[in-house]
């Protein structure tokens, strides 16, 4: 009789889908459970800790333990000396604590909970870790618990650190096509995937590049409102399309596109940021008031796929000297780096200010 069972997944493969069903449940508002040490946590994220089906599932009396990031708390102006914080919240409801664009977060006189400081759960980095690698907000809602609860993913806190961990990409080269593009007709499009995230990431070889000694390269990150939808509250689209145009030009490049929205952060989150912008605040104070470092990219990412198509060296398009100094240090050496700025427009001269201002890039800045 022939043993049609399926093999074992091997052990690397199995925890990669754990991690990836992981960040999957989160994404759809779904818990689960991070164990460590024989103890087990049911993790929430704080976008869903009101809803009805999920305050059925903590159990009574069991403690409400928020964890923060630094910098979330610093905008609540709950100061500490660590990277996470821990505060005990009386109802699931005061999660919104999180949220700045919410009134329990906004620090409107009155509306912030009254909370206590709280010690903070082991599992607490794993909850952080897998809410960035949703895009959700970087905040937990964290509950010990007696006993397993049956449906729910659980993993342990050493996996999902090592899972996660940025400068360690696990890409997968899937498809290669030829997609013709206005001012760049002779352009090809290589799809990659991370197998950690599922996330897919783009190279658009433009003309000729392989054959080039130091291509001309451009790291992108994805921006649907600038690059689709013509947002003027950025310089996306103008770079996104000046890149081809240039490219093209030179007879050849390689133009990474990276689903990277809002600087890491995701489309939700950046509208989110936005909002908080429409109140004053620029462009890296709205990323850290929602609790995210100012850039959150892993531009491990792009090394990775710039060594799958072997290019070893380049000339790299872009006004971000932090871009350089990463590329090199993951392997890339970098000839040159190529200006790659354009006008404002009365609706981003405030954001190109604060790039240049407060994250080093290298802009005019108008009066």
């Amino acid at each position: 009789m022939t043993d049609t069972a399926r093999p074992d997944l091997s052990a690397s493969l199995a925890d990669r889908l754990t991690v990836e069903r992981a960040v999957s449940d989160l994404r759809r508002s779904t818990p689960v459970i991070i164990t460590e040490n024989a103890q087990a946590w049911l993790v929430l994220p704080t976008e869903a800790a009101t809803a009805g089906a999920m305050i059925e599932l903590l159990p009574d009396g069991a403690p409400l333990t928020l964890v923060l990031t630094a910098n979330r708390a610093e905008a609540l102006g709950l100061m500490g000396d660590d990277a996470l914080i821990a505060r005990r919240l009386r109802s699931p409801y005061e999660a919104g604590l999180a949220d700045p664009t919410h009134p329990a977060g906004s620090g409107a006189p009155g509306a912030m909970p009254l909370t206590i400081e709280a010690p903070l759960p082991a599992i607490a980095d794993a909850a952080i870790r897998l809410m960035k690698a949703a895009q959700l907000l970087p905040a937990a809602l964290i509950v010990p618990l007696p006993a397993p609860i049956s449906g729910l993913m659980s993993l342990p806190r050493s996996l999902v650190l090592e899972a996660t961990l940025q400068g360690d990409p696990r890409l997968r080269r899937l498809s290669d096509a030829r997609v013709p593009l206005t001012g760049a007709e002779k352009t090809r499009i290589v799809s990659f995937r991370d197998q950690v995230t599922g996330i897919d990431h783009l190279a658009l070889l433009i003309g000729e590049p392989l054959g080039q000694d130091a291509p001309l390269v451009r790291l992108h990150s994805s921006c649907i409102t600038g690059d689709l939808l013509g947002s003027l509250r950025c310089d996306c689209g103008e770079q996104l399309r000046g890149a081809i145009t240039a490219m093209n030009d030179a007879g050849g490049g390689i133009l990474l596109y990276l689903q990277q929205e809002g600087r890491g952060i995701g489309i939700v989150n950046k509208l989110r940021a936005y909002a908080l912008q429409d109140d004053g605040l620029d462009t890296v104070d709205a990323n850290t008031a929602l609790g995210f470092e100012n850039d959150e990219r892993d531009f491990a990412i792009a090394a990775e796929m710039l060594r799958q198509l072997d290019v070893p060296a380049i000339r790299l398009l872009t006004n971000n000297p932090r871009k350089v100094g990463h590329l090199a240090g993951f392997g890339v050496e970098v000839r040159e780096r190529v200006q790659h700025a354009f006008p404002g427009n009365p609706h981003n001269r405030n954001y190109l200010a604060a790039k240049a201002r407060k994250a080093g890039h290298l802009l005019p800045v108008e009066e």
